[in-house]
């Protein structure tokens, strides 16, 4: 016996014994049906960093471990993610161009009880990204589909907008072509729910250009290299952001617009009529007070261009 150490009867040791093996022991943590390996088939839609590596879910990391193939909109940047994770699971293309032709080979895999994973470049895959045609197709085939939610931009700006955002629209990316851009956001200048838009960095002066001319002069963010060494965030109303970004920026960014003011109704009509006859009686031109009076009432300038000519012709 070493020093220090008490002697035990082999009766003391009996009863340590049965102490020990009387104890409960904890149960190991229950797992989704659709997550254990005897599963069929089963597609995996799986949400990935918008930018920082650590930005992803023990989960995801040990669906894309797990599963026979990543079905990745971008193969080289999935790569990326799967190396500094030290996962070496086979990843294949599925990107806008091939997605309604590689779509029914990946669900004729599932259905032979292959685990797929779909994901897209960054964030969550389906959301202004490829994916619809593999899970529509999925579920058509009776193929289980699973969330493994994570990042996204469009969640990134709501949450630090510091703009009313319980309810908000996604819109996504608008046309690119002017007219159709155009449309599309006078079709929303009532929407009183906040409005999310993404946008690619060399087309952002004129897009707030026409959400200017459409919206009314509102408070609004503009997001860019979200979770990124020089992540930024720019707020203020639509006229001082496109002063802002008068030259463009790089890559995609993330726009959130406020709602439409709730009162537009009979007693903001009549506040917008009484702002236009006053600079009528001014001797202001339709053209000229239509850009004033809709940056001071928050119009946009189609709207009080239309009334003020209805006013002065009427």
């Amino acid at each position: 016996m070493r020093a220090g150490e008490r002697a035990t009867s082999p009766r003391d040791r009996r009863r340590a014994q049965g102490a020990a093996e009387s104890l409960p022991r904890r149960p190991a943590p229950p797992v989704a049906v659709a997550d254990r390996k005897d599963a069929a088939g089963v597609l995996y839609v799986v949400a990935t960093p918008i930018g920082n590596l650590e930005d992803v879910t023990l989960r995801a990391l040990r669906v894309l471990r797990e599963v026979d193939v990543v079905a990745a909109e971008d193969t080289r940047r999935t790569r990326v993610l799967l190396r500094a994770h030290g996962i070496e699971t086979t990843v294949v293309s599925y990107y806008d161009a091939i997605e309604r032709r590689r779509a029914p080979e990946l669900v004729a895999r599932m259905q032979a009880g292959a685990r797929v994973a779909l994901v897209s470049d960054a964030g969550t895959p389906g959301i202004a990204d490829p994916g619809y045609h593999l899970v529509r197709g999925a579920v058509a085939a009776g193929v289980r589909v699973v969330p493994v939610p994570g990042a996204s931009a469009v969640t990134a700006v709501v949450s630090t907008a510091g703009l009313p955002v319980d309810r908000f629209a996604f819109e996504g990316f608008l046309p690119a072509r002017a007219v159709a851009r155009a449309a599309r956001l006078r079709a929303l200048a009532a929407e009183p729910r906040a409005l999310v838009f993404l946008e690619a960095g060399r087309r952002l002066p004129a897009f707030l250009d026409d959400a200017l001319d459409a919206l009314g002069d509102r408070d609004a963010v503009i997001a860019r290299e979200l979770t990124k060494l020089h992540e930024e965030m720019l707020r203020g109303r639509l006229s001082e952001l496109r002063a802002a970004v008068a030259g463009g920026v790089r890559g995609e960014v993330t726009v959130l617009v406020a709602g439409a003011a709730e009162r537009r109704a009979a007693l903001q009509e009549q506040t917008l009529d009484d702002a236009i006859r006053q600079a009528l009686d001014a001797g202001r031109s339709v053209r000229e007070l239509s850009e004033d009076v809709a940056r001071r009432l928050g119009c946009s300038r189609r709207e009080v261009y239309r009334r003020a000519l209805a006013l002065r012709d009427g």
